[in-house]
């Protein structure tokens, strides 16, 4: 799995001009894409290193101050960009394995403690973002 984590200070993701996640509070907007290869055990270990990564101020952790995460499923994270000028799709997962990857991912931040809200799998979504920082990661699974 690949993620884009952001520190935000506001994150919202809307469908069709309806917002369908937000976050209530400065926190994590976290783009998620998965590969033909990743695991549920992939999930739930990024989803544990996410929220304990201590990138918010002071070095605190998510974990350490209860910070809000918007997932959004992004499957152009696997882009292949090497050749030409037209991006290939190929190592983005398909729908039936990469869905169940991302609930997993937020099923596991949950677990954990979490408050999260999603995007809408596979919708055209509109993510505004005000990043903090500004603080970008990109963390992929081993």
């Amino acid at each position: 799995m690949r993620l884009v984590v952001q520190r935000a200070s506001e994150a919202s993701v809307s469908v069709d001009g309806e917002m369908v996640g937000r976050l209530a509070s400065p926190g994590l907007l976290i783009l998620v894409g998965a590969t033909h290869t990743d695991t549920v055990d992939d999930a739930a270990a990024l989803a544990a290193k996410v929220w304990k990564l201590r990138i918010l101020a002071e070095e605190k952790s998510a974990s350490d101050v209860d910070a809000p995460i918007l997932v959004v499923s992004q499957f152009t994270l696997y882009a292949d960009t090497r050749k030409g000028r037209r991006p290939s799709w190929g190592a983005a997962a398909p729908r039936p394995i990469s869905e169940p990857l991302v609930e997993a991912f937020v099923t596991a931040l949950r677990e954990l403690g979490a408050t999260v809200e999603t995007g809408r799998f596979g919708a055209d979504m509109a993510v505004h973002l005000v990043n903090d920082g500004p603080v970008t990661l990109v963390l992929d699974s081993v």
